[in-house]
């Protein structure tokens, strides 16, 4: 069997440690090498060449996240980012994320976090996925890292069209479902920025993320994009143009209230491991009989959201398309549903809103 190698980065010594003693229990990993810094960790993955690096968000020297651009540009591999649950810790993950990091952990308690055996399973999980993962050509790699730190210099706000403040969704006809996991920011971000400021449907949006971490990532989006981007808060009102990302910790339902449409949070149980849950937001938005809908599954492990497109396409007038393999960091999601034998179409990333939009016009 070959061994998934391992580099630890961080600059705790402690930290180093923990980590490289529960990667130790599983044969199948090898930790074959530890670096303090970002600085160190880039000469150690040219001197060791490991299958997938665990990074600090917050070192010195070089912080982890100047790190994960060299390494994505020099040497792409799976990077797997700790982080803690700030609110600075939470964008610095989200950014990482868009810049290609593989998934994160979140320290359960601070930098230097003595509980870290909470988290232990998780680090082993998502290290065993990451060898699996799929990255992308360089040349894309590099195209989003020189993109994302163009928006970061220029601290680019895209001209929107101002959100209409009447109740009344009478004429609003369609609307759009997204589910994500694993590798879902960066697909996000090629894909929400896409879509023009005057659309004409409001867009759902289920992302795996714990509490924390979505409105970083809605705030972000919404820096990226021509269209507005927010964390979606319980008994809102429907607008278009709008893309609602459902907080971690909740799912998120869409319900009819008189002739709107209003955003139902609740923290009823797991679904699938997850809430929120690709299959709790299509069940939800499957009894909407009188709506054109267009639901999207795209990169993410394990299967959420097949069982809800079953619910979606019973109901009637849906389209459903899932993110190829070929773009997939993950093709787990998609491949799931994919085999329900219900999807339209099957697309590459940055086809994905071009083909939502041509359903849209139908």
């Amino acid at each position: 069997m070959d061994k998934i190698t391992v580099l630890v980065v961080d600059d705790s010594a402690f930290m180093r440690k923990l980590i490289c003693d529960f990667l130790s229990e599983e044969e199948e990993f090898e930790v074959i090498g530890t670096a303090r810094n970002g600085f160190d960790a880039i000469k150690k993955i040219e001197q060791f060449d490991p299958s997938v690096v665990t990074m600090d968000v917050e070192m010195p020297i070089m912080n982890g996240i100047e790190a994960l651009k060299e390494i994505m540009q020099r040497f792409p591999r799976p990077v797997i980012m700790l982080s803690s649950t700030t609110k600075e810790g939470a964008e610095n993950t989200i950014h990482s994320l868009q810049l290609g990091a593989f998934d994160f952990i979140t320290k359960p308690s601070g930098a230097i976090s003595l509980d870290l055996y909470k988290v232990k399973d998780e680090i082993k999980k998502k290290v065993r996925a990451a060898k699996r993962a799929n990255l992308g050509n360089n040349e894309q790699i590099k195209k989003t890292i020189k993109k994302l730190s163009t928006y970061s210099k220029m601290d680019v706000v895209r001209e929107k069209r101002p959100i209409v403040q009447t109740g009344d969704t009478s004429k609003q006809k369609a609307f759009i479902c997204i589910g994500t996991s694993t590798g879902g920011p960066r697909a996000l971000q090629q894909v929400i920025p896409d879509f023009p400021s005057d659309l004409n449907a409001p867009i759902f949006i289920v992302q795996h993320m714990p509490a924390g971490f979505t409105k970083s990532l809605a705030t972000r989006l919404d820096t990226l994009s021509n269209i507005h981007v927010k964390e979606a808060e319980d008994g809102e009102i429907v607008k278009n143009g709008v893309a609602y990302i459902a907080p971690g910790g909740f799912h998120l339902k869409v319900v009819k209230v008189g002739m709107t449409l209003a955003i139902k949070l609740d923290q009823s149980p797991l679904r699938n491991g997850h809430r929120p849950s690709v299959d709790v937001m299509f069940e939800s938005v499957s009894e909407l009989s009188d709506y054109k809908k267009i639901a999207v599954v795209m990169t993410g492990m394990g299967s959420d959201g097949a069982k809800g497109l079953t619910e979606i396409k019973t109901a009637g007038n849906v389209k459903v398309i899932a993110e190829s393999e070929e773009t997939s960091v993950v093709f787990g999601m998609p491949k799931a549903a994919v085999r329900t034998n219900l999807v339209d179409t099957v697309e590459n990333l940055e086809n994905i809103t071009k083909t939502v939009l041509k359903f849209l016009q139908r």
